[in-house]
């Protein structure tokens, strides 16, 4: 070999070397990045009213033989600090005591250590800015922050507009990393499964299909052999929760939603019982999550949550319905949690002129603005091609 040709393969083999320690230097930063991201945990129930939320068990319901089914002892005797409706010499105390035995973390801990949005008997106002009420629009509104009055079907075709979670799945720090988990068979649709490029197990598909393994299985089994009180479209709650929580301790995603149904099918059978049960087993759930989160290693002091609902219900007897024609049915609320320090809730709360805890200033707040907040906890920028409302700090 010439002089020439030795010194041009040594310095080929320098450049060489440059380059796959430039690539290992950029695959490490990306690793950081991607363990040191925030991540995100969006829960939703559907159509769990505000009233409930901010005055617990309500009295006239739980006492009307028409939704209690007979059984008004157990209601009172569960959800209730009197014995026959009445009202205590403090009521302030009281209400706080009612809400907090139906929605203890949501009451105790997002209401205190979070931002709770929506109590309309403080004039603070959380809406939808859809005009249809319902379902396929609200989680449309929530997670595109365009209120599109072209979506006004539960049945409408997968949407068009994207959303923020497949957003994020495009972010380095969040590629692959991001799943979500419904128990109505509509969510691959309204998150647009095949255009978002991230899973979306719902109704009664298997989390087998994407993480096969002995639990995974014995769910899967569970969840066929299940009663079905709501046929094929929506599964129980139960096996949502189960297989979302399992996802997240074994796989530890950085971006997971969560959708229980429960609230709004018993709501809509005129069962004031079971809806209250599963708005507390809810409640229960997301403590859980939160507690997981807590003791977690990259999820501790880095994690934000957001739980909502996608309409609210009407007043009276009307509580079994929602829609354009339901008075009340546009009103909803919100909650946050985030990281006990360094936390963007605090800059939410300085924006706002307010404090942490459940909000009580005179206000009034969209649904379209969650997405834009969403992403702006994690320090993005949502700005697809259609219109989205501004993030509300």
């Amino acid at each position: 070999m010439s002089q020439k040709s030795s010194i041009f393969a040594v310095f080929l083999a320098i450049l060489i070397f440059q380059h796959n320690v430039l690539k290992a230097q950029k695959q490490i930063e990306e690793v950081g990045i991607g363990r040191s991201a925030p991540n995100l945990i969006v829960i939703t129930t559907d159509g769990l009213r505000w009233q409930e939320v901010f005055n617990g068990m309500d009295f006239a319901l739980a006492n009307n033989r028409k939704f209690n089914h007979g059984d008004s002892a157990y209601l009172f005797n569960k959800y209730s600090n009197t014995l026959n409706g009445g009202n205590s010499i403090d009521g302030a105390n009281a209400v706080l005591e009612r809400r907090a035995k139906l929605l203890p973390f949501i009451t105790q801990t997002m209401g205190t250590k979070g931002l709770l949005f929506g109590n309309r008997f403080k004039e603070n106002k959380v809406d939808v800015a859809n005009p249809h009420w319902f379902s396929y629009p609200g989680y449309n509104e929530i997670f595109t922050g365009y209120p599109d009055s072209a979506i006004n079907s539960n049945n409408y075709p997968p949407n068009p507009h994207e959303n923020i979670l497949a957003f994020l799945q495009k972010q380095k720090a969040y590629q692959n990393n991001v799943i979500a988990f419904g128990a109505w068979d509509a969510y691959s649709r309204i998150l647009n499964e095949a255009a978002s490029g991230f899973p979306v197990i719902n109704g009664f598909e298997s989390l087998s299909s994407i993480l096969p393994d002995p639990q995974t299985k014995m769910l899967a089994q569970m969840l066929k052999d299940s009663y079905k009180p709501f046929k094929e479209a929506e599964c129980l709650d139960v096996f949502t929760h189960q297989q979302a929580k399992y996802y997240l301790e074994t796989k530890r995603p950085k971006v997971m939603y969560i959708s229980y149904g429960e609230t709004d099918e018993w709501a809509h059978e005129g069962n004031y019982s079971a809806y209250l049960d599963a708005s507390h087993q809810v409640d229960a759930w997301v403590n859980e999550l939160w507690q997981w989160v807590q003791n977690t290693p990259g999820y501790k002091d880095n994690t934000y949550l957001l739980i909502t609902t996608d309409h609210g219900r009407g007043f009276g007897e009307a509580w079994t319905d929602h829609g354009a024609d339901v008075k009340g049915a546009s009103s909803i609320w919100f909650g946050l949690m985030g990281p006990e320090k360094n936390s963007n809730l605090t800059k939410i709360a300085v924006a706002l002129k307010t404090t942490m805890g459940e909000q009580a200033a005179n206000q009034q707040l969209y649904q379209k603005q969650l997405a834009a907040t969403m992403a702006k906890l994690l320090g993005l920028e949502f700005a697809p091609a259609h219109p989205v409302g501004e993030a509300i700090y």
